[in-house]
């Protein structure tokens, strides 16, 4: 008897089914923070949810976040 695993069910669709490893799998074997794994959820899904634009936005707006926590700079800081 085969065992399902949680990542064979997706809620909302099937984007994330359809890929080799799931940004979640990802996510979780590279340890990742909270902003890290929202760049790496966004960018993955931006061609294939319907969200497009909107999405990569999403991910420069973590990455921002990322900079501002992890380094202390202001996204809109020069960094020349």
């Amino acid at each position: 008897m085969s065992k399902n695993k949680v990542t064979d069910h997706q809620v909302g669709g099937d984007h994330y089914k359809k890929l080799t490893i799931q940004p979640t799998e990802y996510i979780m074997a590279n340890d990742l923070n909270f902003c890290e794994g929202n760049v790496v959820k966004y960018v993955t899904r931006h061609r294939v949810k319907g969200e497009g634009l909107q999405d990569l936005l999403k991910a420069r707006h973590y990455i921002d976040l990322c900079i501002e926590f992890e380094y202390g700079e202001n996204k809109d800081e020069s960094t020349d």
